[in-house]
């Protein structure tokens, strides 16, 4: 695939990169004096010893002097989020979930004010705190659901549906004329689950996390978190996934998709070319896999909440802070790993991704949320930590999927009263 950065990021990039973060060493060499090495975590298992690599080989044309290192950690979120405990977490990471917004001073150096860098990149908003940037995204993903198009065509099924009964109709179908298992929960592996609310604002519009924090009780119906999580309810306890979510495992879900054994996931735009790679070894062709809207319209449109994946950010701890902002700046400017991903540039003006064709096709509109107002910043997960409700975890999704199989005690009213008790006690304390 052909690079599609902005060009005029570079001149930007480039004085960024021979301004900001002069401590460390700087050695004497190389483009601006740089050299010496960093290490760079990734949760890229997959890719380290391959593409990472040859990105480092395209780096070095410009900064011949500074060697990188990666450190490739298969449960990223967990063991970095313990490590953070530490000053030993390398210099350039992908900054965890876990880490809240008004945590990112304690572990990462900022890296310009949000006025500053708004001009050159999407999602700031996304991992700063006053006004101060701490991470920017590796790309833009859109949100939704991956299908396998072939075999919700098999069914019947050939434009996304635009109601939850329908979706949930539109599953069944799949069911009952297909070999395919409607859904798949990825509920082992935990992580994927977390997918479901990365669709917030698909319901809700731009201002969906203020409004969440307003209510009272946002599992109830006609709120978003209700919208959400119903729906995963009903898909599970209408016997639309797989018979034992137990068993689920996320490197073989991909293989199951792309072959036409399993027809739907909630996924970003970024696990559509995983899965279109896994069709060449599994059997399937790329074109049969795509990401479609959730099934839920606002003024006659569907939305898609678009958001920055994973941020780079730069330990507080570097010794090399002015190679690690090189390192970060030349990975999100120049490398080819947006694109190579299919997500959307984190740079302002670049081209719209091939994965999301269907988007334009089915006329979805691309929303960013509303970024909370000045002191509020950390207000949403200050809420959630307090209620013990981890939105963007795995646990009370599990839970709600245990519930919804008949393995857990009570029912969808009762769970979400529980959770809608804690989420209002939690607000209050937090002057919501």
């Amino acid at each position: 695939m052909a690079r599609k950065h902005a060009a005029s990021a570079l001149a930007v990039m480039t004085a960024l990169t021979l301004t900001a973060c002069s401590t460390g060493d700087d050695g004497g060499s190389g483009e601006g004096g740089l050299s010496g090495t960093i290490t760079v975590l990734t949760n890229r298992t997959d890719i380290v010893e391959t593409t990472l690599r040859d990105y480092v080989t395209e780096f070095q044309k410009t900064y011949p002097d500074i060697d990188v290192e990666f450190e490739a950690i298969t449960d990223y979120e967990g063991d970095v989020s313990i490590r953070l405990n530490s000053q030993d977490y390398g210099d350039v990471l992908l900054v965890p979930n876990s880490v809240t917004k008004d945590q990112l001073p304690q572990f990462f150096e900022p890296l310009d004010t949000v006025d500053a860098l708004s001009a050159t990149y999407r999602f700031i908003d996304e991992q700063a705190y006053e006004g101060q940037v701490y991470g920017i995204a590796t790309f833009g993903t859109a949100n939704g659901y991956v299908l396998n198009k072939k075999v919700w065509a098999e069914a019947g099924i050939t434009e996304p549906p635009t109601t939850p009964q329908a979706f949930l109709d539109a599953l069944e179908a799949v069911g009952e004329k297909t070999d395919a298992t409607p859904y798949y929960t990825n509920y082992a592996d935990g992580w994927p689950l977390s997918q479901w609310q990365n669709n917030q604002g698909s319901f809700a519009g731009a201002e969906a996390v203020q409004i969440r924090d307003a209510q009272e009780a946002p599992w109830s119906d006609g709120n978003e978190q209700y919208a959400l999580d119903s729906l995963l309810f009903d898909v599970v306890a209408g016997g639309l996934s797989e018979a034992d979510p137990t068993t689920t495992n996320w490197e073989e879900s991909k293989n199951l998709l792309a072959s036409g054994d399993v027809a739907t996931m909630v996924l970003g735009s970024w696990a559509v070319p995983q899965i279109q790679a896994a069709t060449e070894t599994v059997g399937g062709a790329p074109e049969d896999i795509s990401i479609w809207p959730m099934p839920w319209k606002t003024d006659d449109a569907f939305q898609s909440r678009v958001g920055g994946d994973y941020k780079l950010g730069i330990s507080k701890h570097s010794d090399n802070k002015a190679a690690a902002r090189a390192w970060l700046d030349w990975f999100v400017t120049e490398s080819t790993f947006a694109v190579d991903e299919g997500g959307i540039s984190p740079v302002v003006g670049a081209e719209s991704p091939d994965t999301l064709k269907d988007f334009d096709t089915f006329g979805v509109q691309q929303i960013e949320l509303t970024p909370s107002p000045a002191g509020q910043e950390s207000l949403d997960s200050d809420i959630y930590n307090e209620a013990e409700i981890d939105l963007f975890g795995d646990q009370y999704r599990r839970a709600l999927i245990d519930v919804a199989r008949g393995a857990g005690s009570g029912d969808r009213l009762s769970f979400f009263e529980d959770l809608n008790s804690r989420w209002d006690s939690a607000r209050i304390a937090n002057d919501g």
